[in-house]
């Protein structure tokens, strides 16, 4: 194992570089984060539009299906 030698000064550097580095990220996945939630509630709104309008979802088995597992 090899021990590598830094100087303090190299070391703040990096580890100000590293930190800089990790906030840029964060930033980026926040704001991916925001976008992501604006169209989950764009999608949300249409999907409740759609069951409005059409009652008969395509979550429900059509009629065919429900009457069968009764009738086993």
């Amino acid at each position: 194992m090899t021990i590598e030698k830094v100087s303090q000064d190299e070391m703040l550097v990096q580890f100000k570089e590293r930190y800089s580095k990790l906030i840029e990220e964060n930033q980026k996945m926040a704001a991916q984060i925001k976008e992501n939630e604006v169209q989950a509630l764009k999608l949300q709104g249409a999907i409740e539009t759609l069951e409005y309008y059409n009652p008969q979802t395509i979550s429900a088995p059509p009629d065919d299906e429900a009457e069968e597992s009764v009738e086993e």
